[in-house]
């Protein structure tokens, strides 16, 4: 009970990141914002806000030997993690994404018995095998096996999204041990903003900014505000209570809020393969979060 308010915020986060998927596609798909354009405004929103509190409030330094683990952080959790997924998730559809995300628990667990020198169990590695057969056949359901198809493309790039999020996860909770939030989370997004910018520098010049409805105003705004400030942020408090595998389990509530968003809004369908792929990612999920042997 003493950790109420960190699973809330867990909770909040996986509320924002399973609209995310039908959101952002809003803006991606009819181009408005190209997918490069769109990582270097949240990356930049990112760095603005989270370093104008740390400057005004907190004010604290990073000793020099931690910058190597921030630099990362910014690599694995802005750079990788936005630009794989917002590419991806125009190729592919929100459930595909949602779903494939769910395995972000197992690189958790992997990178934290690889860095951390935590322990895996039989169990554990059956869960793992089981959750990763889950999102091959989802990937290779999309289409041929030649690697030309675009769905089969933004699948394995949204499989890279959730590895580099498991990283990140884990890298940045040793981070959280030592400093507040607002001030790691502000040099994350100042290097991870000037790791994107060249590559978006064209597509946020390309912009036609007068295009812009209400609704894609609005749905910018969600991803800037939400996505990016509050959900990194609430994660962050949350990780300086609880270990990265329990963050990581709230990922799981992400597909079912994706698809129940995306199927009322007509902008998705659920399919056989889709629901056995989730029944394998699920079991696998479930045995890699089970305590014990």
């Amino acid at each position: 009970m003493k950790n109420i308010k960190a699973h809330l915020a867990l909770f909040t986060v996986a509320l924002i990141y399973g609209a995310n998927y039908t959101i952002a596609k809003e803006v991606l798909d009819p181009g408005y914002v190209k997918p490069f354009g769109f990582i270097t405004l949240r990356a930049g929103a990112g760095f603005v806000l989270f370093t104008l509190i740390s400057v005004l409030f907190i004010k604290e330094k990073i000793k020099k030997s931690d910058w190597k683990l921030v630099f990362l952080c910014a690599l694995f959790g802005v750079f990788i993690n936005q630009v794989s997924f917002f590419v991806g998730l125009k190729m592919t559809t929100a459930i595909h994404a949602s779903l494939i995300m769910t395995i972000t628990p197992i690189i958790v667990l992997i990178t934290a018995a690889v860095l951390l020198k935590e322990s895996i169990t039989k169990t554990k590695i059956l869960g793992i095998l089981i959750g990763m057969s889950g999102a091959a056949y989802l990937i290779l359901s999309g289409g041929s096996i030649d690697f030309q198809s675009k769905q089969i493309t933004g699948d394995l790039l949204v499989l890279l999204n959730s590895s580099s999020y498991g990283m990140y996860i884990v890298l940045v909770r040793k981070l959280m041990a030592d400093y507040h939030p607002f001030t790691i989370l502000s040099r994350v997004f100042m290097l991870g903003f000037l790791m994107v910018l060249p590559f978006g520098w064209g597509d946020l010049q390309a912009i036609e900014w007068s295009n812009f409805s209400t609704g894609i105003w609005a749905a910018i705004a969600y991803v800037l505000i939400f996505t990016t400030f509050f959900a990194y942020l609430l994660n962050a408090f949350a990780l300086k209570r609880l270990t990265a595998t329990v963050a990581s389990v709230y990922i799981y509530l992400q597909p079912i809020i994706a698809a129940t968003i995306a199927i009322s809004f007509a902008k998705d369908v659920l399919t056989t393969e889709k629901l056995i792929s989730a029944t394998l990612i699920f079991t696998g999920v479930y045995l890699v979060s089970k305590k014990g042997s």
